[in-house]
Protein backbone atom coordinates (compact mmCIF):
# COMPACT_ATOMS: atom_id res chain seq x y z
CA UNK A 1 0.00 0.00 0.00
CA UNK A 2 1.06 3.65 -0.74
CA UNK A 3 -0.14 6.59 0.56
CA UNK A 4 -0.07 9.66 -1.07
CA UNK A 5 -1.75 13.23 -1.75
CA UNK A 6 -1.68 15.89 -4.81
CA UNK A 7 0.79 18.02 -2.44
CA UNK A 8 3.67 17.38 0.37
CA UNK A 9 3.13 20.70 2.46
CA UNK A 10 -0.83 20.80 3.12
CA UNK A 11 -2.56 23.24 1.67
CA UNK A 12 -3.88 26.60 4.28
CA UNK A 13 -7.65 25.52 3.71
CA UNK A 14 -7.18 22.31 5.21
CA UNK A 15 -4.44 23.49 7.96
CA UNK A 16 -3.32 26.78 10.14
CA UNK A 17 -4.49 29.32 7.45
CA UNK A 18 -8.18 27.89 7.09
CA UNK A 19 -10.50 30.23 6.05
CA UNK A 20 -13.14 30.92 8.64
CA UNK A 21 -16.21 28.86 6.90
CA UNK A 22 -13.55 25.89 7.55
CA UNK A 23 -13.03 26.00 11.14
CA UNK A 24 -14.74 25.04 14.76
CA UNK A 25 -13.63 26.73 17.66
CA UNK A 26 -10.81 28.29 15.52
CA UNK A 27 -9.58 24.68 14.69
CA UNK A 28 -9.39 23.56 11.13
CA UNK A 29 -11.85 21.13 10.67
CA UNK A 30 -12.16 19.97 6.72
CA UNK A 31 -9.91 17.45 5.97
CA UNK A 32 -7.52 17.22 3.45
CA UNK A 33 -8.34 15.07 0.35
CA UNK A 34 -5.51 12.03 0.15
CA UNK A 35 -5.11 8.37 -2.23
CA UNK A 36 -4.29 4.81 -1.38
CA UNK A 37 -2.63 3.15 -4.34
CA UNK A 38 -1.88 -0.77 -4.65
CA UNK A 39 -4.30 -1.84 -1.97
CA UNK A 40 -3.86 -5.47 -1.12
CA UNK A 41 -6.95 -7.25 -3.21
CA UNK A 42 -8.05 -9.16 -0.09
CA UNK A 43 -8.17 -5.62 1.74
CA UNK A 44 -12.31 -5.20 3.09
CA UNK A 45 -11.49 -1.95 5.63
CA UNK A 46 -9.72 0.75 6.11
CA UNK A 47 -8.69 2.35 9.48
CA UNK A 48 -5.87 5.25 9.74
CA UNK A 49 -4.48 7.84 12.44
CA UNK A 50 -2.52 11.27 11.58
CA UNK A 51 -0.62 12.58 14.47
CA UNK A 52 2.06 15.06 15.09
CA UNK A 53 5.46 13.67 16.59
CA UNK A 54 6.81 17.07 16.17
CA UNK A 55 4.42 18.38 18.61
CA UNK A 56 5.73 16.38 21.81
CA UNK A 57 8.48 18.95 22.53
CA UNK A 58 5.85 21.17 22.44
CA UNK A 59 3.19 19.72 24.50
CA UNK A 60 4.45 16.61 25.67
CA UNK A 61 2.98 14.13 23.93
CA UNK A 62 2.08 13.22 19.86
CA UNK A 63 -1.01 15.00 19.17
CA UNK A 64 -3.82 12.60 17.72
CA UNK A 65 -5.14 14.62 14.35
CA UNK A 66 -7.55 12.16 13.30
CA UNK A 67 -8.37 8.87 13.78
CA UNK A 68 -10.97 6.52 11.87
CA UNK A 69 -12.07 2.94 11.80
CA UNK A 70 -14.31 0.72 9.59
CA UNK A 71 -14.35 2.08 6.30
CA UNK A 72 -15.44 -0.31 4.19
CA UNK A 73 -13.59 -0.08 1.09
CA UNK A 74 -16.33 -0.99 -1.12
CA UNK A 75 -18.33 1.78 0.07
CA UNK A 76 -15.47 4.01 -1.62
CA UNK A 77 -16.54 2.85 -4.90
CA UNK A 78 -13.52 2.65 -6.73
CA UNK A 79 -11.73 0.57 -9.64
CA UNK A 80 -8.81 -2.24 -8.93
CA UNK A 81 -7.74 -1.37 -12.50
CA UNK A 82 -7.17 1.97 -11.42
CA UNK A 83 -3.98 2.81 -9.44
CA UNK A 84 -5.13 6.02 -8.62
CA UNK A 85 -8.72 5.49 -7.97
CA UNK A 86 -9.02 4.92 -4.33
CA UNK A 87 -8.88 8.46 -3.32
CA UNK A 88 -10.43 9.51 0.07
CA UNK A 89 -11.96 12.96 -0.48
CA UNK A 90 -11.91 15.95 0.64
CA UNK A 91 -13.90 17.07 3.47
CA UNK A 92 -14.39 13.32 4.06
CA UNK A 93 -14.18 13.50 8.46
CA UNK A 94 -17.02 15.55 8.28
CA UNK A 95 -19.09 13.41 5.81
CA UNK A 96 -18.20 10.17 6.71
CA UNK A 97 -20.82 9.79 9.28
CA UNK A 98 -23.63 10.54 6.33
CA UNK A 99 -22.15 8.58 3.49
CA UNK A 100 -20.69 5.47 5.42
CA UNK A 101 -22.25 5.34 9.00
CA UNK A 102 -21.03 2.03 9.80
CA UNK A 103 -17.87 3.81 10.00
CA UNK A 104 -16.18 5.34 13.52
CA UNK A 105 -14.04 8.60 13.96
CA UNK A 106 -11.81 8.78 16.89
CA UNK A 107 -10.84 11.43 19.57
CA UNK A 108 -8.49 14.02 18.87
CA UNK A 109 -6.41 15.31 21.71
CA UNK A 110 -8.59 17.78 21.64
CA UNK A 111 -10.56 15.90 23.63
CA UNK A 112 -7.56 15.58 26.29
CA UNK A 113 -8.10 16.69 30.10
CA UNK A 114 -5.48 18.61 29.36
CA UNK A 115 -6.89 20.44 26.56
CA UNK A 116 -10.40 20.69 27.57
CA UNK A 117 -12.34 20.96 23.84
CA UNK A 118 -16.01 19.74 24.19
CA UNK A 119 -16.95 20.58 21.08
CA UNK A 120 -17.75 17.15 19.05
CA UNK A 121 -16.94 18.78 15.45
CA UNK A 122 -13.37 19.23 16.77
CA UNK A 123 -12.91 16.36 19.90
CA UNK A 124 -14.41 13.42 17.51
CA UNK A 125 -13.23 14.67 13.40
CA UNK A 126 -10.30 15.97 11.53
CA UNK A 127 -7.99 18.38 13.38
CA UNK A 128 -5.89 20.34 10.71
CA UNK A 129 -2.17 21.06 11.63
CA UNK A 130 -1.54 23.87 13.36
CA UNK A 131 2.16 24.06 14.70
CA UNK A 132 2.99 26.86 16.85
CA UNK A 133 6.83 26.81 16.90
CA UNK A 134 8.14 25.65 13.43
CA UNK A 135 6.91 23.42 10.57
CA UNK A 136 6.45 19.90 11.81
CA UNK A 137 5.89 16.49 9.93
CA UNK A 138 2.89 14.88 10.45
CA UNK A 139 2.13 11.23 9.80
CA UNK A 140 -0.52 9.81 8.34
CA UNK A 141 -0.75 5.95 8.69
CA UNK A 142 -3.03 3.46 6.71
CA UNK A 143 -4.17 0.11 7.60
CA UNK A 144 -6.17 -2.28 5.87
CA UNK A 145 -7.78 -5.70 6.91
CA UNK A 146 -10.10 -8.26 6.19
CA UNK A 147 -12.45 -7.93 8.91
CA UNK A 148 -13.67 -4.76 10.77
CA UNK A 149 -12.04 -4.14 13.67
CA UNK A 150 -14.52 -5.31 16.62
CA UNK A 151 -15.93 -2.82 19.84
CA UNK A 152 -14.68 0.50 18.63
CA UNK A 153 -17.53 3.26 18.78
CA UNK A 154 -17.76 6.49 17.47
CA UNK A 155 -15.31 8.92 19.84
CA UNK A 156 -12.73 6.05 20.53
CA UNK A 157 -9.92 6.51 21.61
CA UNK A 158 -6.24 5.99 19.46
CA UNK A 159 -5.07 3.25 21.57
CA UNK A 160 -8.29 0.94 21.76
CA UNK A 161 -7.98 0.92 17.33
CA UNK A 162 -4.24 -0.17 17.43
CA UNK A 163 -5.14 -2.34 20.10
CA UNK A 164 -7.92 -4.01 17.42
CA UNK A 165 -5.05 -3.85 14.87
CA UNK A 166 -2.40 -5.81 16.91
CA UNK A 167 -5.08 -8.29 17.92
CA UNK A 168 -6.55 -9.41 14.61
CA UNK A 169 -5.22 -11.88 12.06
CA UNK A 170 -7.12 -9.68 9.67
CA UNK A 171 -4.43 -7.62 8.82
CA UNK A 172 -3.61 -7.51 5.10
CA UNK A 173 -1.45 -4.28 4.08
CA UNK A 174 -0.36 -1.11 5.85
CA UNK A 175 1.16 2.19 4.61
CA UNK A 176 2.08 5.64 5.92
CA UNK A 177 3.20 9.10 4.31
CA UNK A 178 4.70 12.80 6.20
CA UNK A 179 3.11 15.89 4.94
CA UNK A 180 4.36 19.42 6.36
CA UNK A 181 2.18 21.14 8.01
CA UNK A 182 3.40 24.89 8.09
CA UNK A 183 4.00 27.22 11.22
Amino acid sequence: MRISADFTVVPDEFAKRAPAENRVDGTPIVSFPFYIDDLAPDAMFLHWELSDPDSIPVCGFEWIHWAVANVPVDALMFDFNDSHALQIPADFSRSLPAMIPEAVQGRTSAASKFVGATNPAVTMRYNGPQPPDKDHDYLLQVWATREELPGLNQGFWLNEMLHGLRKTDSLVDQGGAFFTGRA
